[in-house]
């Protein structure tokens, strides 16, 4: 076996110290290296041996352990009937290929095997997991099995999310003082106030400065994200999955793997982060790469009133504006005339689609559109024929019900039978109707969620058979998109997106709201997969009244889409959505394939988000509240290059975000049509200035080169 492993991709280098016998330690996880001598590298970094814990030098693997010395968390948390709960991994293996390492172990002692995958993926995202094979007699419980990724002393401050229905993935920051941070996600989904991306950065990094490391734990049930300093100089990030009592009893010969943790190191901010995201995310085979389609949702338009005559009007209007895609939503099936009843039967209704979906899905295609439909397979209310004839497959804990939510409980999917009745069902619709999209929700957390008759704990169960599902339709029905949806962005993460084709950020659509929830989802999320609507004027869920220039164009940085009656709008209004539609569709190539960027505005009352492509940029300038100064300081327009002159002025139709260019005085010289000429490097150094805007408006600008630099 080689002394070290050096891995370098995009950028970006990870060096592990495979000088055994014990598992290897991660020396450098950061900037790329090139040439450089290993041996003298890890001399160079190792800390002085002072006799705390141990005598001699403590080395954090991978996957820590307290034989090693570390007395922080463990990697891994288990006994074999009291027994065999600290491991001492010796290590029988260690395999590269390219850019990937396989490191396999052993604890004759504990009765353990481990492997610990690494790889670098495209983009310089580095990922790694774990899996543990007990060879003993007896049982192994496990509690736990973490992965963890140093960081240097350098790294003096965490942001992390947390959220609620409506407001998910709000910014928070601490410092990153010694001790423990632990994110515990224990709702059953990924939640709305998970870690989501747990960064640690140096002294005041923002979105375009500063050295960051950041982890995301890429499950969808329970889950754990912790950041962990000590006295000793050890800082690590680290992910895995968060047990219930009993879930995990490993007999001879079984194994448990942990999910992949994904850690990303930035040199410049947040953004440089993001862009190794998108950049992976972008490089999967599965990728959507066709045009992301204009989506016109029933569910703020008609809600459970579904009528062929309403919708064929609405389905009309949508066609006129330039929709692409129409979705049915909740209310097609079974008895589900509102959300307490009819859940889990899957089958049209007959008293509200006498004729099945076929004459609206006619409607829909003759328009030009696809059709999509609303399912949420994993629920079941009380109140269906479903339940009455199965109330076995209903989790619980032994005989007892867990509290309704939404007047609905939680199906076994762990039950083949449950498993297999969903599936076809499923399969049916799909096969039947000419569904090319299913909107995929999940709107309960999964409390106090057993297997019936025993009561043993069910949520990985749960969230496996959910991905053996979602993965046996795809298989059946490969020209079907998927979309994750839980009670709005609950279910937001990657091992989902493996199997879908799209996360709905936020049950809001409010485009005050969702210009944060849209810009932290994009840390992780490029924008073709977020999707994103223009709602009614005044939104549905906190009754705050915009006009239709913020609310659409907040909507066009993601998957566009509308959720409104547009058949009871105004020919003005439609007109203008029509406009917007038509901009949707000529820059949508730029906006899923460039770089996603966002200024350090010093004013908090203005926000700056663009994407910026080889021979095209969009940048947004809203405002959402009064501006600190009067008029607005200038702002800068990143990630331009600076040796290119470019071409500046704003963008129909969100060039007069306030329907009156001289709202405020004389209009900015350069808020014209004929703009202004500025290389990259002016326009992210000294910037323009914005016009006064009120709160809630956006002003789009388009940039363009026009010539190399002098």
């Amino acid at each position: 076996m080689a002394d070290f492993a050096h891995l370098s991709r995009d950028g970006v280098s990870v060096v592990l110290d495979c000088r055994g016998p014990a598992l290897p330690a991660i020396v450098h996880w950061g900037a790329a290296l090139g040439r450089v001598d290993l041996d003298s590298l890890a001399l160079a970094a190792a800390p002085q041996p002072i006799g705390f814990s141990v005598d001699g030098t403590v080395r954090i693997s991978i996957l820590p352990e307290q034989s090693a010395g570390w007395l922080g968390l463990p990697g891994l948390a288990g006994h074999r009937d009291g027994r065999a709960w600290s491991s001492a991994f010796v290590v029988s293996g260690i395999d590269q290929v390219g850019v990937a390492v396989q490191i396999n172990g052993f604890d004759r002692e504990a009765g353990l095997d481990l492997t610990v995958d690494l790889e670098l993926l495209p983009g310089g995202v580095l990922r790694a997991r774990a899996r543990l094979t007990s060879v003993a007699p007896g049982t192994y419980w496990l509690q736990q099995l973490m992965v963890f990724l140093p960081v240097p002393d350098s790294a003096v401050e965490l942001l992390d999310f947390t959220g609620h229905h409506l407001r998910e993935r709000a910014p928070q920051r601490t410092a990153f003082t010694h001790g423990l941070r632990v994110r515990e996600n224990r709702t059953g989904r990924t939640g709305y106030d998970s870690a989501y991306v747990l960064c640690a950065g140096t002294a005041g990094f923002a979105n375009r400065s500063g050295q960051v490391w950041g982890v995301h734990t890429a499950f969808s049930g329970g889950a754990r994200t912790v950041a962990e300093r000590d006295y000793h100089g050890h800082a690590a990030l680290g992910g895995g999955e968060l047990l219930l009592p009993g879930e995990v009893g490993l007999g001879a010969g079984e194994s448990y793997t942990s999910p992949w943790v994904y850690g990303v190191y930035g040199t410049d901010g947040l953004d440089s982060i993001a862009d190794r995201f998108h950049t992976y995310l972008r490089s999967r085979p599965h990728h959507p790469t066709r045009p992301r389609p204009v989506v016109v949702n029933t569910w703020e338009a008609v809600y459970f009133d579904h009528d062929l005559d309403r919708l064929t009007a609405l389905a009309q209007a949508a066609a006129e504006v330039g929709a692409e895609r129409f979705v049915l939503d909740d209310g097609w099936f079974g008895s589900r005339r509102d959300d307490t009843s009819g859940l889990g039967d899957w089958t049209v209704s007959a008293d509200v689609w006498p004729d099945g979906l076929g004459p609206l899905i006619r409607v829909v295609r003759s328009l030009g559109m696809e059709f999509g439909l609303w399912v949420e397979p994993e629920m079941v209310n009380p109140d269906s024929d479903l339940a009455r004839a199965h109330p076995d497959w209903i989790m619980g804990v032994g005989h007892r019900r867990p509290p309704a939510a939404r007047s609905q409980q939680v199906l076994d999917l762990h039950n083949a039978d449950a498993f297999n009745h969903v599936l076809e069902h499923l399969d049916a619709l799909l096969t039947e109707n000419d569904i090319a999209y299913l909107k995929w929700d999940h709107n309960r957390d999964l409390v106090e969620a057993g297997h019936p008759g025993s009561g043993r704990a069910g949520v990985r169960d749960q969230t496996l058979a959910v991905y053996r599902l979602l993965d046996e339709l795809r298989t059946r029905h490969p020209e079907v998109e998927i979309e994750s949806c839980s009670s709005g962005g609950g279910r937001v993460d990657l091992e989902i997106l493996e199997r879908t084709d799209r996360v709905w950020a936020s049950d809001c659509i409010d485009a005050h709201e969702r210009v944060m929830i849209q810009r932290w989802t994009s840390l992780l999320v490029p924008l073709e997969l977020i999707g994103s609507h223009v709602g009614a004027p005044t939104s549905h869920t906190t009754h705050r009244t915009l006009p239709l220039s913020v609310r659409a164009a907040s909507a066009v940085f993601g998957h566009f889409g509308i959720e409104w009656d547009l058949s009871l709008t105004s020919p003005e209004e439609r007109d203008e959505m029509t406009a917007w539609v038509a901009l949707y569709k000529s820059v949508r190539g730029l906006l899923h394939t460039g770089t996603l960027v966002h200024g350090d505005v010093a004013d908090p009352a203005y926000s700056v988000t663009g994407v910026v492509g080889p021979e095209d940029a969009l940048f947004a300038l809203t405002a959402t509240a009064t501006s600190v100064s009067y008029p607005p300081g200038v702002v800068t327009l990143p990630g331009l290059d600076p040796d290119r002159v470019y071409h500046v002025r704003p963008q129909p139709p969100g060039d007069v975000p306030d329907g009156n260019a001289a709202a405020w005085g004389a209009a900015l010289p350069w808020c014209t049509p004929h703009g202004v000429r500025l290389s990259g490097r002016a326009l992210g150094a000294s910037g323009l200035r914005p016009p006064v805007l009120y709160p809630d408006r956006v002003l789009l600008v388009r940039v363009t080169p026009t010539e190399v630099a002098e």
